[in-house]
């Protein structure tokens, strides 16, 4: 056969190979969606042309990403998080939000784990290397030890730097002893000696891609692995994520690492600069801090050494003001990685498929005489997802078996517009196990010129690094494609040949396509499920406003009643007030009451102070047909279900938002509501209800001695109940200062609704009710739990919502500075959540009890 028929013929067999068809042959998980394609050329339309194949580096942000940040702070004021404004509220309450966002994606909570934001995994592994609680050696206890895998990136063994002028011990261990060493049983622990020492390992090599086992984690902290079941004291686990958490699903619930540093732009591409450092908070008491900045301390003195860090763990370590515009994109970051790939576990699949195929190919591929063309730097065929990562790290070899230097394979690939990364990637250790180089080879190379990060890639005829390909989660097959077709246009002695025994048995695999085996379960938080009480609320009415009294012990020797004249709910939290002469109550309140509530596209929660449009929102319940009703001018009524059963929002579904300080769970209520809200409000938002299994207890009044009570999205307390002899007092003294003005004084009706109560009583003196304990609704017992501080968010005109400056200046000046306004209560019983429905009218001489259906009686007692 002629030469030139040969080539042809070999190359479309390597062109035969070299197709999605076979590609699916051997793996069925490619993308996420069935617009995958339509996906990329929409949200990366950037990248027509280029073949990237760095994503270890830096992996690329979607188009949507940038365009949706942009709105966001082009629509919201992000003030200072360290002062207390509303635009400097809105940017702590975001960033906020976010913490819990990124422990939410490790399956973690802010119980276990506390957030700290760096400037990126760098800075985070220097913190720890900083504030780690390292000893020197004693009579009588040993030095601490930094204990290292060789494969590490430099910014872990960096650390040595800190840790070698304390005395400390550092110990680099390869991945072979880990497991090689080991004990069969955990180590007893000797309980005088409590010397803290230090194992850091990646969770992925950013080398090779290898997978090192989280088990790794535990088997350290039980000192049952090298080194730590050697050496007596206590062990803790640096887990470095950065290249693991690009592709890979991480939960550290199962895998709980006392320190997980890692970068956002490996993730999200953007924002840059930024990463994190994931603390146990078990293990955040042992940390030591010298330098403080602004925001770190609760007191300090400047002309005495007196200083008191802040309570609170990311407070303490975040000195100064954190960089709040590149978190608040964060959220964006998260919301467009999970609406284009629907999380991790796919991620994982769709990228680990493009390293495997290219790895089956390219180790296949050999020159004409037979020669293969790669030397691949793996411990693994890349037979599973859970032990490789989407790495492949090679170096190509001539037909003669001669190394190809990695600068030149970089400058050619630059010309095919393929981007790649060449040289040690800030790993030496790894660098010198695959390469074969010695401690002596560096020291020489650095002699005859060579240092990191330069184009001597051959000294001597041997490598000083190597080529690197990685994928992401919007790397398609073209890319495979089109990095093997330069291999094999530009570094291939034809006709080009392939192994094909070597390809068949990758190929045969069991684990290659992708099973459920190699899919990582996410573990629910493991806590006991709470039964949802408000499926058994009584549909018994509390109260009515006609002819329902109250009694003080002073009214009944006076022959005074009192009388309970309005009842509110408030479905929806900052929307218009719903008004009922009758209705159930349940564990957490009155029924419904306060149950859902809206968050801007940043999951923050939306409150007047922030969009006082909320009030122009009226909710409407109906219980029969289980509905929540949507009214405002100008749309149209939507209906919400009470109690979804169904799944949760495929987007959305379960999340965790912020309120008033406390962490909640809740559940996406849908795409419909979102959407109309958030075109009557002009901004993203979405409609969410406190989840059934979800619950949040009170801090409020425990001084008084009030129980911990269950709460839905209220702010303090169950019930909010104002006096309306008080509302008459302050509306006076509002004329009173208005009187030389133009002002419209504010009627009666509007004032009552700028205070939101859920019960309003008449009949008593004003301001009385601040000196209530107690309070008895027909045999229903009810706590004071404490007086409610008012802010500007009684300013809001609840008909118009438009912002006033009163009642708020009025009450502050009457009160003398003591904003307070009505009081919050909670139930100390619900006789199986049924009131007894009595009302106990007073006379001159007698009590009686009557059975009048849903009139109560209101009892007080005076403090």
């Amino acid at each position: 056969m002629p030469l030139q028929e040969a080539t042809e013929k070999e190359s479309l067999n390597f062109n035969q190979l070299c197709t999605f068809e076979s590609f699916e042959e051997v793996w069925s998980h490619y993308g996420y969606k069935s617009d995958f394609k339509d996906v990329i050329e929409r949200e990366f339309s950037r990248t027509k042309g280029i073949t990237y194949l760095d994503h270890a580096g830096t992996t690329l942000y979607p188009e949507s990403l940038v365009r949706e940040f942009y709105q966001d702070i082009s629509r919201n004021v992000y003030g200072n998080p360290h002062s207390h404004n509303p635009s400097s509220r809105l940017t702590h309450d975001t960033v906020e939000h976010v913490r819990y966002r990124i422990l939410q994606h490790f399956n973690t909570t802010p119980d276990k784990y506390s957030v700290i934001f760096t400037s990126g995994c760098t800075a985070a592994l220097k913190l720890v290397a900083e504030s780690f609680p390292w000893r020197p050696p004693t009579a009588t206890e040993p030095a601490s030890q930094f204990c290292y895998l060789t494969d590490n990136h430099t910014s872990v063994v960096g650390i040595r730097g800190v840790t070698s002028a304390l005395g400390v011990v550092s110990l680099p261990v390869s991945p072979e002893e880990i497991e090689a060493r080991a004990r069969d049983v955990a180590q007893s622990e000797c309980s005088s000696c409590q010397t803290p020492h230090l194992f850091c390992y990646p969770a992925q090599s950013n080398f090779s891609g290898r997978k090192y086992s989280l088990g790794y984690v535990r088997g350290i902290q039980a000192r049952k692995l090298y080194p730590a079941c050697d050496s007596q004291g206590r062990w803790f686990v640096v887990l470095d994520a950065a290249s693991f958490a690009s592709c890979s699903p991480l939960d550290l619930q199962e895998h709980p690492a006392d320190f997980v540093p890692f970068s956002f732009y490996k993730m999200f591409g953007f924002p840059t600069g930024l990463g994190a450092l994931l603390v146990r908070n078990d293990t955040a008491a042992l940390l030591r801090k010298a330098y403080f900045g602004g925001g770190t301390a609760a007191a300090y003195l400047a002309g005495e050494n007196y200083y008191v860090p802040t309570p609170n763990m990311a407070n303490r370590f975040e000195d100064g003001t954190v960089s709040f515009l590149d978190i608040i994109a964060l959220n964006h970051s998260f919301d467009a990685l999970h609406t284009l790939t629907g999380g991790m576990d796919k991620v994982q699949l769709h990228t680990f498929g493009l390293a495997r195929y290219t790895y089956m190919l390219l180790s296949s591929l050999c020159h004409g005489n037979g020669q293969p063309v790669a030397q691949i730097y793996s411990d693994s065929e890349f037979e599973n997802p859970s032990t490789q990562g989407a790495i492949l790290n090679f170096n190509l070899t001539d037909c003669h078996g001669q190394i190809v230097g990695y600068s030149q394979v970089d400058k050619l690939a630059s010309l095919f517009n393929i981007h790649v990364r060449t040289g040690c990637f800030c790993n030496t250790g790894a660098c010198q196990l695959f390469l074969g180089t010695t401690n002596q080879d560096v020291k020489s190379n650095l002699q005859a010129g060579h240092v990191c990060g330069d184009d001597v890639d051959l000294v001597n005829g041997r490598p000083t690094g190597s080529v690197r390909v990685s994928f992401g989660y919007m790397s398609t097959f073209r890319d495979c494609q089109n990095f093997l077709n330069f291999i094999v246009d530009c570094f291939v002695e034809k006709p080009v040949e392939v192994d094909q025994v070597k390809l068949e048995r990758l190929k045969s695999n069991t684990s290659s396509r992708g099973s459920s085996q190699c899919l990582l379960t996410v573990l629910t938080n493991g806590e006991p499920k709470h039964i949802d009480n408000r499926e058994h609320a009584s549909t018994d009415p509390v109260v009515n406003e006609c002819g329902g009294k109250a009694i003080t012990k002073e009214a009944k020797s006076q022959g005074k009643a009192q009388y309970l004249t309005n009842i509110y709910i408030y479905p929806i939290k900052s929307c218009a007030a719903f008004e009922v002469t009758d209705w159930p109550v349940c564990p957490l309140g009155l029924l419904h009451d306060r149950g859902w509530m809206v968050v801007n596209g940043n999951g923050v929660c939306l409150n007047q102070k922030r969009e006082p449009r909320l009030c122009l929102i009226h909710p409407q319940i109906y219980l029969p047909s289980n509905t929540l009703l949507l009214q405002a001018s100008g749309m149209d009524t939507i209906s919400v279900p009470l109690e979804n059963h169904n799944e949760p929002h495929q987007s959305h579904g379960v999340c965790q938002s912020k309120l008033c300080g406390d962490r909640v769970q809740t559940v996406d209520c849908g795409d419909e509501a979102a959407s109309w809200l958030s075109e009557f409000l002009g901004q993203p938002c979405r409609l969410i209800r406190q989840s059934p299994d979800f619950i949040r207890n009170m801090k409020k009044g425990h001084e008084k001695g009030v129980l911990s009570t269950a709460l839905s999205l209220v702010n303090e307390a169950q019930y909010l109940m104002i006096n309306h002899a008080s509302v008459d007092l302050l509306q006076r003294h509002i004329t009173s200062r208005q009187e030389s003005s133009d002002h419209q004084p504010l009627d009666i009706h509007e004032l009552v609704s700028r205070f939101r109560a859920n019960l309003v009583i008449s009949g008593l003196e004003p301001f009385e009710e601040d000196d209530w304990s107690h309070l008895i609704i027909g045999n229903t017992h009810f706590q004071v739990a404490g007086r409610c501080g008012r802010c500007q968010i009684i300013g809001v005109d609840q008909n118009t919502g438009a912002k006033t400056k009163e009642p708020l200046l009025s009450l502050s000046a009457y009160r003398k500075g003591k904003v307070t306004f009505g009081v919050y209560l909670v139930h100390q019983s619900l006789d199986g959540y049924h009131l007894q429905m009595f009302l106990y009218v007073w006379t001159q001489n007698y009590f009686k009890q009557t059975w009048l259906g849903f009139h109560f009686i209101l009892s007080v007692c005076i403090l």
